[in-house]
């Protein structure tokens, strides 16, 4: 069931009056059970590995919260027994015995992501180096890969990570577990929540608010916006160009570039708004995972700001354990002693950095082209750090920092930067890519842009004026969004002025939206991440 479909529509609406109908107390098991009514529309046999996740990561962090009441009772009975160093022995070996089972719980769920998103990709690898000894290709196997499997296991592996490290007890009721691991509006495309944070309105009674159901629904008809009128718009000129790689080149795909950039901001966030607004009509808060990233004036600033949750997790449970794990304090030290402290106090902040960048392309796609993205971004971001001194001097130098001009000038840079990094989101392909994005500059087609041929990749003079009307829209809403909630603004102003703004933004979409085959859109794009 797509966000956008009829049949989802359908489904909320009647979640939606049986969630403030039945009794508040069992609002919760309500919710539980519309998630995987919600998840069995992917597939029934889908059901099967989200259960598995559920249920070892239930039964392992019980174990290591046990571990860590009788590692307290116990050197509570034994304070005056045991000396500092015993305590810190006893302390180890508990540690130990709940790091072995932490290690399982991540070997059985990121072992199941494993086989089901990447073993084509090493068979495929495999091949290409049999081939240079003339061997024989392995066959490829069929693997569906479950809807949102990325996000939930991620989601439960950071709860396991949690609780190995006593931010807070495990969860006792698997339900309720349940409850968390499956949340359905978060399962198409994020953001991946925090155990203590969706906690504390997830399981809350709740009595319906006119306000916040209000403030939900508006944000989900945001998110339509933004997705139909925009998103599934300009993906047809987008499609036209990236899908014809041999006609298309030069100032094409520079355009390509921006559209994408367009599109799958439009997308992505608009994705994420009906996702916070639903979770808000049914009383529960759920992350920001957008702060305006287009504003951003830097590769690190833009990753801050652009799928938040997702570059928190990696900072907190592969950046951080890495860099201060065993192996890289030893090559830090060896590095001191070799290099220098210069390079010693780079190397495993450097190294860190690249491996997450290499994670996370890998998480985003099982080709080489996503792992490519991603330590392209690791690399810029190390030469910027790198280039620190030399902004420093520059700014010294020069009074610009504050210029509204060259504040233009660094948030348009990082655009394009990032547009050009998404290349490789764009073709899928790394050689074809590269050909692409060099043919800018070497392809001098520029005249062709004002000789009417963007009218040729499937979007009308219509389309573009639709779209500049959209696109218009949401930069204002972000810059007006600087100033405190535009929803409050809103709230404020008198109820016909309200409800005229909403049917109009409701018409707006039902008229003017773009919409597939039997009238519905297209699936999301992260989707499939």
């Amino acid at each position: 069931m797509l966000f956008t479909s009829y049949s989802f529509i359908l489904f909320l609406a009647v979640l939606f009056v049986l969630y403030y109908l039945v009794p508040r107390k069992i609002q919760w098991l309500l919710l539980l059970a519309a998630n995987f009514v919600f998840y069995a529309f992917s597939g029934w046999d889908n059901l099967a590995f989200m259960l598995i996740t559920i249920l070892s990561i239930w039964l392992i962090g019980r174990h290591i919260g046990r571990l860590h009441q009788a590692r307290d009772q116990y050197l509570a009975e034994h304070k005056a027994d045991l000396n500092r160093e015993q305590r810190k022995a006893y302390r180890e070996a508990v540690k130990s015995r709940q790091l072995r089972w932490l290690l399982l719980a991540l070997f059985i769920n990121l072992g199941i992501l494993a086989v089901l998103k990447y073993t084509n990709f090493v068979i495929a690898n495999i091949n290409t180096i049999r081939g240079w000894f003339a061997a024989g290709e392995l066959s490829f196997v069929s693997l569906a890969l479950p809807m949102g499997i990325s996000f939930y296991i991620f989601q439960s592996v950071g709860y396991m990570i949690d609780v190995y490290r006593g931010k807070y007890p495990p969860e006792d009721n698997i339900l309720r577990l349940a409850l968390f691991v499956s949340f359905f509006p978060q399962l198409v495309q994020g953001p991946i929540s925090r155990f203590d944070d969706l906690s504390q309105t997830l399981f809350q009674e709740h009595s319906f608010d006119g306000r916040t159901v209000t403030y939900g629904l508006q944000r989900i008809l945001w998110g339509f916006f933004k997705k139909l009128v925009i998103a599934d718009r300009i993906l047809v000129g987008v499609n036209t160009i990236i899908r014809d790689p041999e006609h298309y080149t030069g100032i094409y795909v520079l355009v390509g570039m921006l559209f994408y950039a367009i599109q799958l901001y439009a997308d992505f966030t608009g994705g994420i708004d009906i996702t916070i607004g639903i979770a808000q009509t049914l009383g529960i808060k759920v992350k920001e995972n957008f702060d305006r990233p287009y504003f951003s004036k830097s590769i690190a600033e833009f990753w801050r700001r652009w799928h938040i949750t997702m570059g928190t997790w990696f900072r907190d449970y592969v950046f951080y354990p890495l860099s201060i794990s065993r192996p890289m304090l030893k090559l830090a030290k060896k590095s001191r002693t070799r290099f220098g402290d210069a390079v010693g106090k780079r190397v495993t902040v450097y190294l860190s950095t690249l491996i997450v960048w290499f994670t996370t392309g890998l998480w985003h796609g099982a080709s080489w082209n996503f792992i490519v993205w991603g330590l392209l971004n690791g690399v810029v971001i190390i030469l910027s750090q790198e280039l620190n001194p030399f902004y420093n001097w520059f700014h010294n130098r020069f009074s610009v920092r504050s210029s509204f001009f060259f504040r233009f000038f660094q948030i348009t840079r990082t655009l394009l930067l990032m547009s050009s990094l998404r290349i490789l989101d764009c073709y899928r392909d790394v050689g074809i890519s590269f050909r692409q994005f060099f043919s800018i500059f070497t392809t001098w087609n520029i005249r062709e842009l004002v000789g009417g041929q963007l009218l040729n990749i499937g979007l009308s003079v219509a389309d573009y004026l639709v779209l500049a009307f959209g696109v218009a829209l949401m930069i204002l809403v972000s810059l007006r969004q600087r100033r405190g909630s535009l929803r409050d603004a809103l709230q404020e102003r008198p109820a016909p002025l309200r409800y005229a703004l909403t049917i109009a933004a409701v018409i707006v979409v039902l008229v003017v939206g773009a919409y597939g085959i039997g009238y519905d859109s297209t699936q999301f794009i992260y989707n499939q991440f």
